[in-house]
């Protein structure tokens, strides 16, 4: 028959399985510390005009409603490709889009969701156009996965 189960033994495996979790834990740490990660962020294009943007994108919430890189609220579209969809690579283009979307809501279509009058002046809609722009040069894996956001 089998030996007897006993408190050494139990010791014995827990002590032994810990220090080999711990000893895994460490050295995935270490490996992962060693591996160059990718760059997937733009710094180096941040300009005042995007932090221009990113503070009128604060002070009015939009994150209250629209999503940015899968972070915020789902009621309204994903924003972080906003610029591709809307200007391509034009950014005269789609600054247009943007002063020509927000001057317009809300449209007061029964039945839909509308966005707010914010009353923007057009700087600070030429500054949030310039972060939805800047936004949209981050590395994201191709989020969001709908195309339309």
């Amino acid at each position: 028959m089998a030996e007897r189960f006993t408190k050494s033994m139990a010791r014995n495996i827990y002590l032994g399985g810990s220090a080999f979790f711990v000893l895994l834990f460490l050295a995935l740490t270490f490996d992962t510390q060693l591996r160059a990660m990718p760059e997937r962020d733009n710094r180096d294009q941040l300009t005042d005009q995007v932090v221009r943007g990113k503070h009128v994108w604060e002070n009015n919430n939009c994150v209250g409603c629209h999503s940015l890189m899968g972070e915020g609220a789902y009621f309204a579209p994903e924003l972080a490709n906003v610029f591709d969809r809307r200007g391509g690579s034009d950014s005269d283009v789609f600054k247009a889009y943007m002063n020509a979307w927000m001057n317009a809501m809300p449209t007061n279509v029964p039945g839909r969701r509308q966005m707010p009058q914010f009353n923007l002046t057009d700087q600070e809609i030429e500054d949030l156009a310039a972060f939805l722009e800047w936004t949209s040069k981050i590395d994201d894996n191709n989020w969001p996965p709908n195309i339309e956001g």
